[in-house]
């Protein structure tokens, strides 16, 4: 509502970086929470207020949260490789921290818990609806707290009457993405990436400005308070179509593929050696991101249509555009790739 104090944490992060600008065209007075190391250019020049707390230390949250109206949470630790006790700290426990600096504000209304698809059990989905409860035994410590995060702030739902919504995005693109596109530009500059199996199941795709839409029609919907919803685009695309596209725009070629049945065999044994070795970044394949390239993905956004009026406006086609203009103008590794498509056009 025009007006009211609205935070967001993760406030120079992809997901908060769109949610403020959004936010301060809606009318909002906007604070945003960043921890003191974040590098918050892209919040340079907007009229937001800026405050330096940290998920981990409880006692920096309350000046964050001092008269807000709305909450949106979308800081979290986030990876596929790594302690989970890494993860927990601030999924978990930072966010249980954050609650009870929020549930202390007379003023708050709403907040905007953001999660991930990841939570659902690691096998195909086909139409999954959130009639399934999130699986505690995870693949990696970036999805196994998320899910425990949920188990928390539903006990809070319910017991204690928070105001909370949760939505559960897919994999998240769109200007601004640092993670799973750059890898993927990399890999394909260096010729290691590969389909695994025919490349034909579908991705749980989800452009940012249509999990933005998400959002603030979760704020505002009266019964929209204590429920989950799964959020992704309205057309889900194949790991063909993901990385042919992306293949395409730098001008590099479409990648091969190994059987599903071989990578399976190998991620265990892989996994386990880069444990053993005591390796800091994530082998070339982890069960998390075997998910991630083979399992078919597919969840049903129903719920959130009925109920919020949420439709997806934003194609992959359009939105994968948009992502790697950005990429191609301020991520290194993108900039590397279409010096090399110009070289070679050059040549």
């Amino acid at each position: 509502m025009k007006g009211e104090l609205m935070l967001v944490t993760g406030a120079s992060g992809m997901i908060g970086w769109h949610t403020i600008r959004r936010a301060l065209v809606e009318g909002y007075r906007v604070r945003g929470m960043v921890r003191p190391s974040s590098d918050r250019s892209v919040l340079a020049g907007l009229p937001v207020e800026i405050v330096e707390a940290d998920l981990g230390k409880p006692e920096t949250l309350e000046p964050a949260v001092n008269g807000v109206q709305v909450v949106v949470h979308t800081a979290a630790h986030i990876g596929d490789w790594g302690p989970i006790d890494e993860y927990r700290r601030i999924n978990v426990v930072g966010l249980e921290h954050l609650i009870t600096a929020c549930a202390r504000q007379p003023t708050l209304r709403r907040f905007i818990h953001i999660s991930t698809l990841g939570v659902y059990p690691a096998r195909d989905h086909f139409g999954t609806d959130e009639s399934v409860p999130p699986d505690l035994t995870g693949l990696d410590g970036y999805t196994r707290t998320k899910a425990e995060g949920e188990i928390l702030l539903r006990h809070h739902i319910e017991h204690f009457g928070f105001p909370a919504v949760i939505l559960r995005p897919g994999f998240v693109y769109g200007p601004g993405e640092r993670h799973s596109i750059p890898r993927v530009i990399e890999n394909l500059l260096a010729g290691r990436l590969k389909f695994i199996g025919d490349g034909n199941k579908v991705l749980n795709n989800t452009y940012v400005g249509n999990l933005i839409d998400a959002i603030f029609l979760a704020i505002d919907h009266p019964a929209a308070v204590g429920e989950t919803f799964n959020i992704r685009d309205a057309r889900l695309v194949t790991r063909r179509e993901y990385i042919n596209t992306i293949a395409d725009y730098f001008g590099k070629p479409h990648p091969g593929k190994v059987p599903l049945w071989l990578a399976r065999l190998a991620v265990g044994p892989m996994e386990w050696w880069a444990k053993l070795t005591g390796r800091k970044s994530p082998p070339i394949l982890t069960r998390a991101r075997l998910k991630f390239m083979a399992l078919n993905l597919d969840f049903s956004i129903e719920k959130a249509q009925k109920i919020l009026g949420y439709q997806p406006r934003v194609d992959f086609q359009e939105g994968i555009k948009e992502t790697l203009d950005w990429a191609a103008e301020y991520l290194p590794v993108a900039k590397a790739a279409i010096s090399e498509k110009a070289g070679s056009r050059a040549g």
